[in-house]
């Protein structure tokens, strides 16, 4: 019977018992759900018994499907230990790069990624992108070389290497009253209509910190899962919220956000490479680490994600106090 099984079988079928979903599944392994749905049950088969069972809306495992998660992830967490042993062994960069990185890094992580296999090719880079709940789960479970996100737990015995400032800004609509305003107040920001990230996001939790620290609090207006979804509902006029400014290059170049100029913005945090204290890395993690801290700052200058506003995203009447624009 276990001649007949294939790796990629187990693959999907640990992804599925780990999220209790094809679609999630799916969607972190670049495959449809059908496909997925279909590798699942051909394993089920070649076992003889049912490994997923639904009971109303929810994928639950049987008795059987238990114990074949329990082998599967020893088995993946053998072969990758393997690949990256073998790579070490032959003193090479190479093989399989795993990372999971919280929504907001995602606009940068694959610029340096890219820089990264431009000098070690034979890198197989896997990139986890989703939020930060989910990637604390998979920092706990020791599912990664190590991830990246910008706000540490307090009650974890981890490893953190800062690489990257990160700054967070107000944004609106070009047409926004305030889009030509400097100095906006504190207080008359959290009046307006603000979008939100989910409740534990890190942009959402640096913001809040913020502006509890000056004793305001800033009620939602709308709750949203992604920096992708809140600038698109900033596009619709819906309201401002605060993003990362890593975040923003496309639409502020294409002048479709503008950022307010607000008192006590940007906020200045940091972006940080974790994984669990005590942890071996492999070569390639290591090589790729002291990457991303020799080489984080200089490339968010040149990418423009670090630097204090450039006065092409300042407001009008700000950039005349520059004397950057021509009063009319």
């Amino acid at each position: 019977m276990i001649n007949h099984w294939t790796l990629q079988q187990l693959r999907l079928f640990e992804a599925v018992a780990r999220h209790r979903s094809y679609t999630r599944a799916a969607e972190e392994l670049c495959l449809t759900q059908p496909a997925v749905h279909l590798q699942v049950r051909r394993l089920e088969e070649i076992v003889g018994l049912p490994l997923i069972e639904r009971v109303g809306k929810k994928l639950l495992l049987t008795r059987a499907g238990e114990e074949v998660y329990a082998a599967t992830v020893a088995v993946m967490d053998q072969l990758r230990a393997l690949t990256g042993e073998i790579a070490d062994m032959k003193g090479k960069v190479a093989g399989p790069l795993k990372m999971a990185v919280v929504t907001s890094a995602k606009f940068f992580m694959p610029h340096f990624l890219g820089l990264f296999i431009q000098e070690y090719p034979d890198v197989a880079p896997q990139l986890i992108v989703t939020n930060r709940a989910r990637v604390l789960e998979r920092l706990t479970e020791n599912l990664d070389d190590f991830v990246i996100m910008g706000q540490i737990p307090n009650d974890m015995d981890l490893t953190v290497r800062p690489f990257m400032d990160n700054l967070l800004v107000v944004v609106a609509h070009p047409d926004h009253p305030w889009a030509d305003r400097v100095d906006i107040p504190l207080a008359e920001i959290v009046r307006e209509r603000f979008l939100l990230r989910e409740a534990g996001s890190g942009t959402r939790m640096s913001a809040a910190q913020m502006f509890a620290e000056q004793g305001l609090d800033v009620k939602p207006y709308m709750e949203l899962g992604s920096s992708e979804a809140i600038k698109q509902a900033i596009m619709a006029g819906l309201g401002i919220s605060v993003l990362a400014l890593s975040s923003l290059e496309l639409e502020l170049e294409a002048r479709r956000l503008v950022i307010l100029d607000v008192a006590g913005f940007p906020l200045h945090r940091t972006w940080y490479a974790v994984h669990l204290q005590g942890k071996h890395l492999g070569l390639t993690a290591s090589v790729f680490l002291d990457f991303l801290v020799k080489e984080g700052p200089d490339l968010g200058v040149r990418k423009g994600w670090v630097a204090e506003l450039h006065p092409a995203h300042r407001p009008r009447e700000a950039r005349k106090k520059l004397g950057k624009t021509r009063t009319p």
